[in-house]
This record gives structure tokens, sequence and C-alpha cells, in this order.
């Protein structure tokens, strides 16, 4: 008998009024109903009258201003800087290895690390070694952070811990290939490590989960959601970005895959 598989969504919804991302940033999107787009139809069929169409119905459709990182959204290299892999020239979005993007998932939970905080190696082996798991080369590793709950009030985009240099390395040095976060960013929230910036004026505290990909190219997806739905391990990722023509990143549907038979037994 095949295996039944479950497919868990940890994607969020591109939607309006909802603050996913800074004041100023979220995406706008228009709907156009089947009643407002009966001129853009009619323009197509001369003579054309409401009262032809079947309900007086034209289309449904959507007007969508975004920016490459609204919404879940996978970020290629270029993102995190002009070269990778110690001065090679960083991989767009459309060039990102596909492979990467369906593999087994890991989940490390730290939902328990205060908001701000900057996770170190030590963190990362200690929940690894809390679920019994090793990384293999290419797993995809997300971590479940504070921030999953904060999603939809304004202080989303300053919840949860962030991922520092050294542990994003730890991963990457494993062969980990690409990550991922149910917070705004990899790293930690702008406005904590803003305030330690001004009291030290060390740049290196800047993005520097994201500048590990100057040393070892990789991708992460931000804003993944419901996270806590997921087991530590037995599940596959799919996260296919939209191919769009040397870009920073690009917008996915990321699902998690889960044998059915192992649901049942974690619920048990």
């Amino acid at each position: 008998m095949t295996p039944r598989r479950q497919f868990i969504d940890i994607s969020m919804h591109l939607e309006n009024d909802v603050p996913s991302d800074p004041p100023g940033l979220g995406p706008q999107i228009r709907y156009i109903d089947h009643e407002m787009s009966y001129e853009d139809l009619a323009q197509f069929f001369p003579g054309l009258q409401r009262s032809d169409l079947p309900d007086g119905e034209a289309w449904a459709v959507e007007d969508v201003k975004l920016n490459t990182h609204n919404g879940t959204h996978l970020d290629a290299p270029y993102h995190f800087a002009s070269t990778m892999d110690g001065g090679e020239r960083a991989i767009a979005i459309d060039e990102v290895d596909l492979n990467w993007c369906f593999q087994p998932g890991v989940k490390l939970d730290f939902r328990h690390l205060p908001d701000g905080y900057v996770v170190q190696p030590k963190d990362v082996e200690a929940e690894l070694a809390r679920i019994g798991h090793v990384l293999k080369p290419l797993e995809i590793v997300v971590v479940n952070t504070r921030a999953g709950s904060a999603y939809g009030t304004p202080e989303y985009t300053r919840a949860g811990c962030g991922m520092g240099y050294e542990a994003t390395m730890v991963l990457l040095e494993r062969g980990v290939r690409l990550t991922g976060t149910d917070a705004w960013s990899w790293d930690a929230p702008f406005a904590y490590t803003a305030q330690k910036y001004a009291a030290t004026r060390d740049a290196s505290l800047i993005w520097e989960g994201h500048k590990a990909g100057r040393d070892i190219g990789y991708c992460h997806l931000e804003k993944l959601h419901n996270l806590e739905a997921l087991p530590a391990t037995g599940f596959t990722i799919a996260c296919f970005p939209v191919k769009i023509r040397g870009a920073s990143a690009g917008w996915t549907r990321a699902v998690a895959i889960v044998d059915d038979a192992l649901m049942a037994a974690l619920r048990c």
C-alpha cells in the first residue's frame, strides 16, 4: 500500500492590512471582482453587453504590488552580498539549485529564547541533542521562534530570536544549504541589533547570519508560518521559488510533507 501523506502549509498569506513587514513595505493588493471587470473584458469583444454574460459577470482578477521579500519567500545568496563561497559571484534566485528546495526537514525549537537573542552554536548543538538528530548534507533546517505567535500583530517584526554568524556556519559547514525561520528575518530583529550597534559601533553585528553566505553560499526562507505543527524530524519540505531573473528572492509556497503514520504516532 502506498503511504498516505499529509501536507502542512507553512506559508503565510499575502494580504493587505496585516503587519508582516515594517510600515510602508507591505504588499498592496487591489481586488477587482466580476462586476468591476466588465469593461476590461468588453474591450476584447466589441458590442458585448453585460447582459450577454452569465449572471452578468466577467472575471475576478487582482492587481498586486509586491517586494520580492513580502510574504513567505526564499532569499538567494545574491540578497546577502555580491559574492559567495569566499569570492565567487553570488547566485540570484533563478540560479538556485532546485535540489536544495526539496529535501528532508529538521525543526529547531527556539520559541523559549527571548526576542532579540542571537542564537549561538551551543544553542544549535543543544537542540540537536535534545531531538536526537545528526545533521546530514542538504537537509533543510527551519527554526521555530517566538515570532510565529506574534504574526498578525504590530510586534511581529520585532519578535523572535535570530541566527548569529557562528550558529549559521554550524549548519552550513555540515552541508546544509537551505534554512528557514518564522520570523521576519533570519537575523535578530533590527531594533535589537541597532541598540547593540549604538553601544559598540561594531558593524559586524549587523545582519551577521545573512553575511555567513559570503563564506558559504546558502538560501533561507523567511516569514514561514505554522511551524508549531511540525515534528522535529521525519518530514520533507518543498519550497520552490518563483523564477524572477536576476532577483534577490522569490515568493514561495512552502509546504511540509509528513507521512500519515508519523503524524498518528505523534498524536498518541
